[in-house]
């Protein structure tokens, strides 16, 4: 298998106030297989949401190269780096980010309006991915009356929607108890099936003995450890 994600010496430094510089990550090394799945453990504060954010070119390195399906995405301009995510990356944030007033369907379809996708594609992708994360029935219901569990299955079917050869997933299972984190679980070894490669930052002991797992990172104050 190729590597789907190189960090070369990534070291991410934020500044905060006139004298306080917290270094985020420090002289981070790591190659990550494509259709993998790879679990990020940590504390709050150790550096795995500053992971995700340099591999969907949310935030920049302070140095080193972050390098993706064998492109260099470090330095990419705000405009590259939004067609970037649109092409490659799926997320699926810890509060999900869905807009509650609008429903199902229109949620999962917001990533395919910069891409101008005809309408019939647009009804036929939409249906296939509702179907895939049992969520059909919702498809007219305003995300504001779905249970947390059913909110998330929509922030995954609208992380799914472009086929991006990345998911990234952030404190996933965080507002769910454990019959609905162990949905998500069983939604992320489908997606492994799918050859997607998926990153997951998690302090939730649930990940932590899947056989279906790659490879576990631990971090620590912002290094590997």
């Amino acid at each position: 298998m190729k590597n789907m994600i190189e960090l070369k010496n990534i070291n991410k430094t934020f500044t905060s106030g006139k004298n306080n510089v917290v270094n985020a990550l420090k002289d981070i090394n790591l190659n990550i297989k494509e259709g993998s799945v790879v679990v990020l453990k940590g504390a709050s504060g150790s550096g795995k949401s500053s992971i995700l954010s340099l591999v969907s070119a949310i935030s920049k390195p302070t140095s080193g190269e972050v390098i993706v399906d064998n492109k260099r995405i470090s330095k990419l301009s705000d405009k590259f780096a939004s067609e970037y995510r649109l092409e490659n990356i799926g997320i699926v944030f810890q509060k999900y980010n869905l807009i509650e007033d609008i429903s199902v369907e229109q949620n999962v379809i917001l990533p395919l309006i910069p891409k101008n996708t005809d309408t019939n594609v647009v009804e036929k992708k939409v249906e296939q991915v509702l179907d895939i994360f049992e969520i059909k029935h919702y498809k007219d219901t305003d995300v504001k009356n779905l249970s947390g569990g059913e909110q998330q299955r929509v922030a995954i079917a609208r992380a799914y929607i472009n086929d991006p050869k990345i998911i990234i997933a952030d404190e996933p299972t965080a507002n769910l108890d454990e019959k609905l984190s162990l949905d998500f679980i069983r939604i992320v070894k489908d997606l492994k099936s799918k050859n997607k490669t998926i990153i997951i930052a998690t302090h939730d002991p649930l990940f932590f003995k899947l056989d279906f797992v790659d490879s576990y990172i631990e971090l620590k104050d912002g290094r590997i450890i």
